[in-house]
């Protein structure tokens, strides 16, 4: 299971059955979880936590140093849930102890080739982060978001579940959940309806939250104006999660 030209040192914590291919490096604290598959030319650094079935493809960095100058070489981690892809290229990297210490993504992700994660970013579940799209440091992704590719998002920035950003896209602002995003820089699009209606969100979920895009893109009102209108109309989960993620915002949203 384990190549005879890979380098696994005896503080690594593979389950029974992962696969480690030719001329890979795992380094001490790395834990990968059962029914992994580690390709050839991976390198995987300390401490990192990789959940079941996580696939690395060829030249994939995981868990090294981040590149921030402040980095002092403290023990902080990554943390990765079950099944996730990580193609080709990919580089994921650890926090840093001025922020939470660790870089956080959940399951089901897949990320493209060429794909960076910078340090403390924290990612939800059921995410698609299309080829060299980019995260800075201390970003957040919301659950079932897509990048396309060569997008690249700013430090700090907040991105909502569901939302989607068109390749080639600069963000600089927060997003809100269910929107789509374009452009350099990046501005709101319209609600992602086609993602919402795979997703099987129901009719009058996608009705309220069309009404509630309008009240914050359309309607010439306050920001929280749009949010205590949008309360005042609808007590969805749908509605709530879209204002919640433009409460939260700290950049200010995406316009």
């Amino acid at each position: 299971m384990i190549h005879t030209t890979a380098i696994v040192d005896p503080g690594a914590r593979l389950a029974e059955d992962v696969e480690v291919g030719p001329f890979s490096v795992i380094g001490p604290d790395v834990e990968i979880g059962p029914g992994s598959r580690i390709g050839p030319h991976v390198v995987i650094k300390g401490p990192t936590v990789l959940g079941a079935r996580t696939r690395i493809f060829q030249f994939a960095s995981v868990g090294e140093d981040c590149q921030d100058k402040k980095y002092s070489g403290e023990p902080t981690r990554l943390v990765m849930g079950d099944d996730n892809v990580i193609r080709e290229g990919v580089t994921l990297h650890r926090g840093t102890a001025q922020d939470r210490g660790e870089t956080t993504i959940g399951s089901r992700n897949l990320f493209m080739a060429y794909v960076h994660v910078g340090h403390d970013c924290i990612i939800g579940d059921d995410c698609v982060l299309a080829n060299q799209a980019t995260l800075a440091g201390h970003v957040t992704l919301g659950n079932f978001v897509i990048l396309g590719g060569l997008s690249a998002i700013h430090q700090f920035c907040h991105f909502g579940d569901h939302a989607m950003a068109g390749g080639g896209s600069i963000i600089t602002k927060d997003t809100p959940a269910f929107v789509m995003i374009n452009g350099n820089p990046a501005q709101v699009h319209g609600l992602n309806l086609v993602g919402l209606k795979r997703r099987g969100f129901s009719t009058e979920a996608i009705k309220a939250l069309s009404d509630s895009y309008r009240l914050v893109y359309r309607q010439g009102l306050t920001v929280a104006q749009a949010l205590d209108e949008i309360r005042s109309r609808y007590s969805l989960p749908e509605t709530e999660a879209f204002a919640a993620s433009i409460e939260v915002s700290t950049r200010g949203i995406v316009r």
